[in-house]
């Protein structure tokens, strides 16, 4: 007769308790061992809970705008440039001297000819309008006998007659690069600068006592000039101020004194 044992195995209360059975023989005194119990069940691994969201990213801000560029403001107006009129043989110099002291006759003729070849006329022969009193020596002696042109081709006079009888004026005597001379004209820059050295009255004739030492002083003494524009304090027109060659005396110590700025004028040589 076989005899089935059964044995119970006690766990822990917290766990399931799990019965072995075996089985013996009396036949042959030999038991075969019980069957150990099945294995306890191993509980679920716990759930790994979801990763948390990634907040989105912020947004970047748009670029601000670039402001317009400036406006470039317009090119001041030129002189006329490049070569004068080819009928120039007359102008009133654009170089300026603060003391009536030119370095002398010669030297002031060696202006005319730099500021002539400068705009094209350097073949020409030029002087400056200048009397002297070593040797006595008329400016309108040293000039041409015209018909006279300025820089920009128009006639100041058709001889020399009439070039000494003719007023100042503002459109007719200009520098060799065609400017107007700061002058008592309407609309006119300052500083006023229309008083031309001559040393000379209004037939441009020698005042001895105005060539600041034949051009050569400037600390003592009084110029002669005249008027390039023909005018005098508030557009007088009156004599002498219409003079363009002896309109009354300046300053050989300072050519800006009396209203100019050792200018000139600057003839075709005979």
């Amino acid at each position: 007769m076989k005899v089935r044992n059964c044995v119970l195995g006690s766990l822990s209360s917290a766990f399931l308790s799990v019965v072995g059975c075996g089985e013996s023989s009396t036949t042959n005194g030999t038991g075969t061992g019980g069957f150990g119990g099945a294995a306890g069940t191993t509980g679920m691994a716990g759930t790994t809970g979801a990763a948390g969201t990634t907040g989105a990213a912020g947004t970047t801000g748009a670029a601000g705008t670039t402001g317009a560029a400036g406006t470039t403001g317009a090119s001041g107006t030129t002189g006329a440039g490049g070569n004068a009129s080819p009928m120039m043989n007359f102008f009133v110099t654009s170089e300026t001297s603060t003391t009536a002291n030119l370095g002398g006759l010669a030297a002031a003729d060696a202006r005319c000819q730099r500021l002539a070849a400068a705009v094209g006329h350097g073949s020409k022969t030029w002087r400056a309008y200048l009397s002297v009193t070593g040797p006595a020596t008329n400016a309108r002696d040293r000039i041409g006998n015209g018909p006279y042109y300025n820089s920009m081709g128009a006639m100041l006079a058709a001889d020399k007659t009439a070039l000494h009888s003719r007023s100042g004026d503002s459109m007719l005597f200009i520098d060799e690069l065609g400017r107007r001379i700061n002058g008592q004209w309407q609309g006119s820059p300052t500083p006023n600068q229309h008083d031309i050295l001559t040393g000379s009255d209004a037939m441009g004739m020698l005042v001895s006592t105005g060539t600041c030492g034949d051009w050569t002083n400037g600390t003592s003494g009084m110029s002669q000039v005249g008027h390039a524009d023909g005018l005098g304090p508030g557009a007088n027109s009156a004599s002498p101020y219409n003079l363009w060659t002896g309109a009354h005396e300046g300053f050989c110590s300072n050519t800006a004194d009396r209203g100019g700025a050792g200018k000139k004028y600057c003839f075709v040589a005979p």
